[in-house]
């Protein structure tokens, strides 16, 4: 059967189509709500950095609070009924906010909202990305998954820039009532997908493993992940540059959404456009480094994209402040995003390398907790230098940290060669 026929096979089927739609308009609801939480504080507090970080971490810290509790449960309730039940709570939430919190005196309600509904969605996420074998046959999980993974990003991206326009021409209010419309729609398509007969669980033993890692902690989990990086040399690498990568991703989030809105005059219209751009450079580069990138040492390609990135970032920051015109800051935008892209695919493909296979579940889960603290940190950190610093300032100290950092490392591992063969590299 030729290719694009087994993809259409697939695709057509009742249970995964459902599935699939429903995740395309989940994420189109998801960037709508990002967008409208932004123009709310836009219209709350124009040009406040402190403001959208607080808002903005609510939306990070259920990652590493919730989600090692979240699996437990996922793995033992039917799935299909935890992501239907998810969106449908989500849908409720999110209304809350248009409907009755809008123009209350503080942001304080809205951020216990933008909390839970984030809390809530540790527990979709498993679940969608577990779901899957039930929904196919072995042989089209690889197309499935495929199909899922491609429409998923390029509905991200696209997401943003529809996100942004919308929620400028019709306000943060309606794009709130939209996001709550899209979870009850996803929650509709999820219902309808066929229910599968499931094995009963005892709740008492699930319980008793929620406290069990409860009483682990996310603290706990930190600890031995950092263990284990010190033990070896190569994963203790490539966490550290994770950690950098992402803190320096955290520093310049909040400044550049207030940089943007300030130099290009608009309060999501523009911003959503330019993720747009960055996110089709971050499809292109990874796409781009999927092709040619195995001829190449990962370290090197890590290397010089950390200098490039981080030239690129100061060139942005420079010529929006000179030229603050769209076409040229989308297609800077575009150029950074496909410089940033080698950088965590390479990282990933270093901790494949150099891993034990039985414990690949246990680094990336240590991987995902220090990549959230770092960008939660310097994010937080950031906003606040923000109130007393240019925000131009900020973004091109990040970027020529970056670009320094880059060029130490090539200097120090000058001794790696540029081209490899299939054989695993020591930094």
């Amino acid at each position: 059967m030729p290719y694009v026929a087994r993809f259409r096979e697939v695709l057509f089927k009742r249970n995964f189509f459902f599935l699939w739609l429903g995740q395309i308009i989940s994420q189109l609801g998801d960037r709508l709500d990002q967008m409208a939480l932004i123009a709310l504080v836009y219209m709350r507090a124009p040009g406040s950095t402190t403001e959208i970080a607080k808002v903005l971490s609510f939306t990070i810290i259920p990652v590493f609070l919730i989600g090692p509790i979240a699996g437990v449960y996922v793995d033992r309730w039917d799935r299909r009924r935890t992501m239907y039940i998810c969106d449908f709570l989500r849908a409720l939430l999110v209304l809350l906010i248009p409907a009755f919190l809008f123009y209350s005196r503080s942001l304080a309600p809205i951020y216990c909202i933008v909390f839970a509904v984030f809390c809530i969605g540790r527990f979709f996420v498993p679940a969608k990305l577990s779901i899957l074998p039930e929904l196919v046959a072995s042989k089209d999980l690889l197309i499935a998954n495929s199909l899922v993974n491609t429409t998923g990003m390029i509905a991200a991206i696209v997401g943003f820039g529809v996100s942004g326009i919308v929620v400028e021409l019709l306000g943060p209010r309606a794009g709130f009532y939209i996001d709550s419309a899209s979870f009850f729609i996803s929650a509709l398509l999820i219902f309808l997908i066929a229910k599968k007969q499931t094995a009963k669980v005892d709740l008492r033993e699930v319980s008793k493993e929620i406290v069990e890692l409860i009483g682990k902690s996310v603290f706990q989990e930190i600890k031995e992940g950092i263990q284990y990086f010190l033990r070896n040399k190569n994963i203790r690498f490539t966490a550290v540059l994770i950690f950098t990568l992402w803190s320096a991703l955290g520093a310049v989030y909040v400044v550049t959404i207030v940089f943007v809105q300030k130099y290009l005059g608009s309060a999501t219209k523009d911003l959503g456009l330019l993720a747009m751009f960055l996110g089709v450079g971050l499809f292109s580069g990874s796409l781009a480094y999927g092709r040619f990138g195995h001829k190449v040492s990962q370290y090197k390609t890590i290397f010089v994209s950390l200098v490039l990135s981080g030239i690129m970032l100061v060139v942005f920051a420079l010529t929006l402040q000179r030229y603050p015109i769209f076409s040229v800051a989308a297609v800077l935008a575009f150029a950074l995003g496909l410089l940033v892209a080698p950088i965590m695919i390479a990282a990933n493909t270093i901790v494949h390398k150099v891993s034990e296979s039985h414990m690949l579940g246990k680094i990336f889960s240590s991987m995902e907790i220090v990549m959230h603290l770092g960008f939660l940190a310097f994010m937080l950190l950031s906003s606040v230098l923000a109130e007393r610093f240019s925000h131009g300032g900020i973004l091109i100290a990040v970027g020529a940290l970056l670009s320094v950092l880059g060029a130490v490392e090539l200097v120090f591992h000058r001794r790696i060669s540029w081209f490899k063969h299939d054989q695993a590299q020591r930094a």
